[in-house]
């Protein structure tokens, strides 16, 4: 019987409602049916391609010495796996449970991993993404500690009950040998001692296992007899243990700040009793306590003094002093501060044998915010540099953005000025972390994210071929004047903390146009060049803008539209927003004309880069702050930034440093005569790096200019940010700008010939069209004026307009104007040679005839209107319960496509102009603020999102990048020859003096120690093993596995029938031949012959 998928049905259900909710409106023009749309559904496919960024709460940390791969496991179960420099690798445990240990199977391409739900997994490193081959759960008891002994495959499990357990990594089947608590420990003990805190075998007798136990005693177990051979005794608990590699003595860290040294055969006392960072008394006394000692690692070199690392151990009386590491290295100790607190650490030795001598030459330091590796070869413990992209979290990321398919000449020019900012003082030698190898992807193209941060700070990385580097950073903050105390902050902030934070970014990779906005209502513009230049001053503009409307001025009577203040959340996550009152009178009253930020009067020295053109400011109103910056635009062509928030738009030219525009949003809705809007002169500035503009006075047309708001304003409370990605979380009724999009387009019906306009789309949903007169070829000489004219609405979709764009009559991308990038601080002669305006065709239209599709996508909808007969030809419902998030105009194979992403966490593209859906797919629910703002979609398929606070996770809507997903990633796993064991020399091989070894399949088989107890642990096997596949439960990866196996198996089983047939027809053909020779034998002879 056919099994009923009721999944399937509700997706059919689902196709047939978006299809139907696409439709050509009444009076399309025959012309767009000739639109040929080459993208189908099958060039869509959604997967993970590869995650980067510091692992988001750090639990546990192993490395393989021969393989030379790191692994780090998390809290929510996660696992990172890193080799050389663009080899990175991320799975999850299923659970979520976090990992308290990792150990590898060293040279095996195998890590298990202990999980605090008490589960053991094996993972097999040896194919690209790794997948777990067996689970182990246990039922009764709780893990500890675990140990797995250098090419053994026997696993040692301590529990919190005090035995330990015995685990064959091959079958993940429990042994039945047991080493019980009460066994190990002195039977005249009168309590229990505690958890498993620490297991290891004697590094030359592999019969000798040392077990400790938490309370402070630690056991010498001898496996063959069965029973303890030694104990040993201290007052404190014990955290950490430590062999010397001779297996004479170890050493053993302590709860209070106490390293002991035993002897292996003299049990009674400890050899020695050191405090490394405990106070001397002088008469003799003790020494005071001090912090716990986490850690301690005892390393022997042939050459020199052995070392000796540990974690913690510092005195109670270094209050607010950071985590540190001590080195104690003969008579000498190196503490070493690290940034954050110490998770776990490593020391990286040269030999992946416990017997030989293990020289020394790294240590791994695993904090919860950072990874740093210490060079032990080096005078005064240098770091290593890594090349690892795990710094994304060094301020928290407020915005992303990510190029894919920018121009090739980006990467290097970025490169060159980002080296220079290098930190000097790391060690020379190589990364050591360096195993595996690079995928042979064929993604040639270059990519670039950038980040935006909540110190100001913006970074710059190369994203090609699934691996990030950083290129560049930027430091916006070096603008303004910081202040020095609490004391001494201005009052004038509208966010209690972060200031400099980035808002909003726009970049145009063409021309190298940068534009910032940030949370204290500043825009920044910044050019890149070469060549260092001290600016004298910074160029400022400030301006006013802030307005009040009636409900005659109101475009939507319905909406309540008094004066209201949105003041971003800060970029800390789960913090509530800032409550500030505005209109707070000052001693001088009420305050006016103030911006936010004070820019910097010294010269400013701007290093090759990003440098700083103009700095725009909105001031303070009658006591009323200046609201959040929605959303931003430049266009190089034209020399012009615009930007919007709820009081409407401002249009800059920051090539001559002035006003030109400023309009209301009641102004962009009802249609007006083109006017000319003189630039505005600065008034006579307060501070020499600039000028002050009032909006109004950039109009002359008294009619036009924004309403003065009272000084009281009725709504005082601040509300959340009205960033377009997040409006409908926390709904105004205020309407503002949400997006900006320069063209060259049709700005009224009865065009004919395309000119500058500039698309402008507000929070609820109406689409406006300003037209731009420009001198012709828009050369647009100093001093001239530019004219605007507002044209009305174009079109009105359900919320928040979240995109724009503009194709040509045969569906391709019309993307903005602009100017080639030049270096503005070259002579005049190289500039006029690089600086001409992008030769543009423009496109007429005969009567009748349309020749452009604006493209327009709500967070509720997507419509296409054909230009300039302003038609709307196709309409698509993309969500009717949720909203979308972000949208994208992208690039894929050859053809163009809307890219949503909906917090209810489907992501879909549409075809263009047609929105025919072609791919939906229910990826990721918004679980985090995070999500919404970071989420961005880019060219050929790509699209990424923080995950994390401290990592991007990247994705692939593209089939064609899933289906060469396995060619493009890294392998962890590289065959590598495992070292040579340590020559034993004649007279140790004479005299039995070297390592002795020990049958432990001898011991720990069924055979010897029988089998365990069913309801201790249960096996579960993974995907990736056998019993996995064919245990699958769906999928058409599981279908296909399971129809190998059972291909293998029916394969199996013809020949064993064949084998089979082939014996009986051998003896058939024996009977038959045995039967006549009886006939003839017998054949004459009468019944009483036989």
């Amino acid at each position: 019987m056919k099994k009923f998928n009721i999944r399937k049905v509700l997706d059919g259900l689902t196709a047939a409602s978006s299809s139907s909710s696409t439709s050509a409106q009444p009076g399309t023009p025959k012309e767009n049916d000739a639109v040929l749309e080459t993208l189908q559904s099958e060039h869509f496919q959604l997967c993970k391609t590869v995650r980067h960024g510091f692992p988001y709460q750090p639990s546990s940390m192993a490395f393989d010495p021969v393989q030379k791969i790191l692994a780090v496991g998390t809290q929510a179960g996660a696992l990172r796996l890193f080799g050389r420099a663009g080899v990175e690798c991320y799975c999850q445990h299923e659970s979520g449970a976090a990992v308290i240990q990792l150990q590898f199977l060293i040279n095996e391409g195998a890590l298990v991993s202990a999980l605090a739900d008490d589960s053991i997994h094996l993972w097999n490193l040896r194919q690209k993404i790794p997948a777990i081959l067996h689970s182990l759960k246990f039922n009764r008891e709780r893990i500890t500690y675990c140990h797995l002994p250098f090419q053994s495959k026997w696993l040692y499990i301590g529990t919190e009950r005090g035995n330990i357990h015995i685990v064959n990594v091959e079958s993940f089947t429990l042994s039945g040998y047991v080493i019980m608590w009460n066994k190990a420990i002195e039977l005249s003990t009168k309590t229990h001692p505690g958890p498993v805190v620490h297991i290891s075998d004697n590094p030359m007798d592999e019969g000798k296992l040392l077990i400790g136990f938490e309370c402070g005693v630690v056991v010498l177990w001898d496996l063959k007899s069965k029973k303890a051979d030694c104990r040993y005794n201290y007052d404190e608990a014990i955290h950490s243990v430590a062999w010397h590699h001779e297996g004479k003595q170890f050493v053993c860290s302590h709860s209070d700040g106490t390293l002991t040294t035993w002897n292996v055969r003299a049990p009674a006392k400890p050899a020695q009793i050191i405090t490394p960072h405990g106070k001397q008394p002088k008469d003799g006394k003790k020494p005071e306590p001090c912090k716990p000692i986490l850690k301690v690692e005892y390393k022997t070199t042939r050459a020199g003094d052995p070392f000796m690392v540990l974690s913690g151990g510092l005195s109670y009386d270094t209050v607010g002093r950071r985590a540190c590491l001590t080195v104690m290295h003969g008579k000498s100790t190196t503490v070493l501060e690290m940034d954050y607190p110490i998770v776990d650490f490593l020391t990286l030795c040269e030999t992946p044998y416990p017997s030989d001598f293990q020289e020394p030459y790294a240590v791994v330091v695993l904090l919860e915010k950072d990874l740093v590796v210490i060079d032990l070869g080096q005078i005064g413990y240098p770091i290593f540099e890594s090349p690892y992209p795990l710094s994304i979290h060094e301020s928290p990321v407020t915005c992303c953005e990510y190029f894919a398919d920018c121009p090739s000449e980006l990467i290097p020019a970025l490169y060159s000025v980002g080296s220079r900012q290098k930190r000097q003082g790391y060690s020379k030698k190589e990364w050591p972390i360096s195993g595996g190898n690079w995928g042979q992807g064929t993604q040639t193209y270059p990519e670039i994210i950038i980040t935006g941060h909540a110190d100001g700070s913006i970074k710059f990385w190369d994203a090609s071929a699934l691996m990030l580097q950083v290129l560049y950073k930027l430091k916006t903050a070096k603008v303004f004047e910081r202040a020095r105390g609490k004391e001494e902050k201005p009052s004038t902030d509208i966010v209690e903390e972060d200031p400099f934070a980035i808002q909003t970014l726009f970049w145009c990779p063409e021309s190298r146009m940068l534009c910032v906005a940030g949370v204290s209502a500043h825009v920044i513009i910044y050019r890149f060049s070469k060549q260092e230049v001290t600016t004298e001053v910074v160029q400022l503009l400030e301006i006013r803008m802030q307005c009040e409307f009636s409900e005659a001025d109101s475009p939507d009577p319905g909406g309540d539209h008094t004066p209201t203040s949105a003041v971003p959340p800060s970029p800390q996550e789960a913090e509530p927003p800032n409550q500030l009152s505005a209109g707070i009178n000052s001693s001088e009253g009420p305050r006016d004309n103030i911006p936010c930020l004070q820019v910097r009067s010294s010269p400013l020295k701007q290093s090759p880069g990003y440098q700083v053109e103009l700095v725009v400011q909105l001031v303070w109103v009658s006591g009323e702050p200046p609201q959040q910056i929605t959303s931003l635009a430049v266009n190089s062509s034209y020399g012009l930034v615009v930007f919007g928030n709820s009081n409407g738009l401002a249009v800059v030219d920051y090539v001559q440093k002035t006003l030109l525009l400023s309009m209301s949003i009641s102004e962009l809705s009802s249609p007006s005569d083109p006017c000319q809007r003189q630039p505005c002169s600065p008034r006579k500035p307060r501070q020499p790096s600039g000028g002050l503009c009032d909006s109004n006075d950039a109009s002359n047309n008294s009619e036009e200019r924004c309403k003065s708001p009272t000084s009281d304003g009725k709504d005082n409370a601040f509300t959340r940010s009205r960033s377009s990605s997040v409006t409908s979380i926390d709904r105004e009724s205020r309407e503002a700008i949400s997006s900006f999009y320069f063209c060259e387009s049709f700005p009224r019906k009865s065009d004919s010939q395309v000119s500058p306009c500039l698309l402008v789309g507000t929070t609820q949903g109406s689409v406006m069209m300003v037209a731009l007169s420009m001198l012709p070829g828009g050369d647009q000489k100093p001093q001239q004026p530019v004219g605007f004219a507002s044209c009305g609405p174009l079109v009105r979709l359900k919320g928040d307009i979240l995109t724009m764009a503009l194709l040509d009559a045969a569906g391709t991308l019309l993307p903005p104007t602009y100017e080639p990038w030049y270096d503005p601080n070259a002579s005049d002669e190289e500039k006029e040679k690089v600086r001409r305006r992008r030769p543009s065709t423009p496109p007429t239209s005969q009567e009748g005839h349309d020749a452009q599709f604006a493209v327009l996508c709500s967070e509720k909808q997507a419509k296409v209107v054909a230009m300039p007969s302003q038609t709307c030809v196709h309409k698509h419902n993309i969500t009717e319960t949720s909203f979308v998030l972000r949208a994208d105009v992208v690039q894929m194979a050859g053809a163009y496509c809307l890219a949503c992403f909906c917090a209810n966490g489907h992501i879909m593209t549409l075809s263009l102009p047609s929105l025919r859906p072609l791919l939906d797919v229910n990826y990721l629910p918004l679980t985090d603020m995070r999500i919404a703002r970071t989420f961005c979609f880019s060219n050929l398929g790509q699209a990424l999102y923080l995950t994390s606070p401290t990592e991007i996770q990247r994705i692939t809507y593209s089939q064609e990048t899933c289906d060469n997903l396995q060619e493009m990633l890294s392998e962890l796993f590289t065959p590598v020859e495992t070292p040579e064991a340590p020559n034993r020399g004649f007279f140790k091989g004479l005299f039995g003096g070297g390592a002795q070894s020990l049958d432990r399949e001898e011991l720990f088989g069924e055979t010897a120690s029988g089998k365990a107890s069913r309801s201790l642990a249960q096996h579960i096997p993974g995907p990736g093993s056998m019993e996995g596949m064919k245990g699958a439960a769906s999928g058409v990866v599981g279908d296909l596995a399971r129809a190998r196996v059972a291909l293998d198996e029916r394969g199996q089983k013809l020949g064993e029938l064949d084998e089979r047939t082939a014996a009986m027809m051998a003896s058939a053909d024996s009977f038959s031949k045995h039967a006549h020779d009886m006939m003839v034998k017998y054949k004459d002879k009468k019944w009483y012959q036989l």
